[in-house]
């Protein structure tokens, strides 16, 4: 283990690398690196602290990067010595990259690599690092966000002796649904926060119809140079999971076309935005094993894509036109540069059929460690529906079902998120 200190404002952070093999199934194999990186406040520098482990949400992506004393951060290290992990293959671990993937020599050695980096290898690397920081001595807390809390059901499931508590916020998985039981949810749901939020901006019906006709109409480019079609313009409804989603939606679209030299066409400024919001090309590990991470045997073979027609409403000539969330199909692969290189690898995972399980039922039948859930009662991603199945099939998890928050409710009031649900794992509530 490699570590330094850095100071931020109100924080000191202690960066640290592990080398970690690629399979624990081969401990002599291959490694990688994993990046976690220690937060305390300079008042409990020298105490001696529990641990809270944070899982972020995913997959695919990084724990954030603290900026100081605030938010969810402030309330965990008033008490915990706070341990955010960069989850393998994403920030300043051994990263999945297009560039790193391209290493490989074919795209079923892509896809072989990228088997490696679910859930369960996630949990395996967090007692990997459990033990080297610990010496296997301290239980640690959890902590995770959508994504993270699928990890934190797989941690209780595999290795619960490391555990002294569990805080799941927008996250508990339906543990053995299949695939197509959890998109015909959030499909609904979708259809759903649509029919809401046109209800609030009635005038985007209008806009947003001609905006995907100015589309079909016209050749446009991203900044980055993919063409923009009206699959990739329906796929910004992921703000429509988020507490300022519908304004932020809103306002982009509000301001789309602009007068150019040939009259009106659509803004740099719009196509900026649209190009952030729904590319994936830094982020290859959340298109190519989003829908792999719910698998536990059969081949997820696209069913977004495959359920799509399903669901009229989610038609690409429908008025209006209804946005899709965290749904990714082929055409993503086929429409971006960067991702098309990694189409075969994807499509290989897409049919691969023998993923092992992720959640052993018998040992969360028998769970004593003290879980508490933030179960969103309007999540567009995590079925509340879902998520209450599995809480009841779970001893000891206790859930705080809400509408007050969406699924971005860490972010927006995490302080008192994390108090909530410790006093409730503490019998307080």
């Amino acid at each position: 283990m490699n570590s330094t200190r850095q100071d931020l404002p109100g924080l000191v952070t202690f960066e640290h690398e592990f080398e970690i093999p690629l399979n624990h199934q081969e401990p002599g194999g291959a490694k990688i690196t994993v990046f976690a990186r220690e937060v305390v406040t300079p008042d409990t520098l020298g105490e001696d602290l529990p641990w809270l482990l944070f899982l972020q949400g995913g997959p695919g992506f990084p724990s954030g990067r603290p900026m100081g004393n605030s938010g969810w951060i402030e309330r965990a290290t008033s008490e915990f010595r706070v341990l955010l992990l960069d989850q393998r293959g994403t920030g300043r671990s051994t990263p999945v990259t297009h560039e790193s993937l391209a290493c490989f020599a074919t795209p079923q050695e892509q896809a072989d690599y990228l088997t490696h980096f679910r859930s369960d290898s996630i949990v395996a690397d967090a007692e990997w690092i459990r033990r080297e920081l610990t010496g296997g001595e301290a239980k640690w807390t959890l902590l995770g966000q959508s994504y993270g809390g699928f990890c934190s059901i797989q941690y209780l499931s595999q290795a619960p002796e490391g555990l002294e508590a569990a805080l799941i916020t927008g996250g508990i998985p339906g543990i053995d649904t299949p695939i197509e039981g959890i998109y015909a949810h959030t499909f609904a749901k979708m259809a759903e926060k649509n029919r809401a939020y046109y209800a609030r901006y009635p005038r985007d019906v209008q806009r947003v119809k001609d905006i995907a006709a100015y589309i079909s109409e016209h050749e446009v480019k991203l900044p980055g140079g993919d063409r923009l079609t009206v699959e990739r313009l329906q796929s910004l409804g992921g703000a429509h999971g988020m507490s300022d989603g519908y304004e932020t939606l809103h306002y982009l679209l509000d301001e789309a076309f602009v007068e150019g030299p040939e009259g009106r066409q659509l803004g740099y400024a719009f196509l900026r935005g649209v190009e952030n919001r729904t590319a994936f090309d830094t982020n290859p590990i959340y298109a190519i094993l989003h829908e792999p991470i719910y698998s536990q045997g059969p081949a997820t073979n696209w069913c977004a894509a495959r359920m799509h027609g399903d669901y009229p409403e989610f038609d690409l000539g429908a008025t209006p036109l209804f946005f899709t969330a965290e749904m990714i199909y082929p055409w993503m692969f086929e429409q971006s540069a960067v991702l098309s290189n990694l189409a075969k690898a994807a499509e290989i995972l897409s049919q691969k059929a023998d993923w092992p399980g992720l959640y052993d039922l018998d040992v969360l039948a028998k769970n004593t460690v003290p879980v508490a859930a933030a179960v969103y009662y309007d999540d567009a991603y995590v079925p509340v529906a879902l998520s209450m199945e599995s809480a009841a099939r779970i001893p000891n998890l206790r859930t705080w079902v809400t509408n007050e928050y969406e699924h971005n409710g860490l972010r927006a009031d995490g302080g008192r998120l994390i108090g909530r649900l410790l006093d409730m794992t503490r019998g307080k509530l």
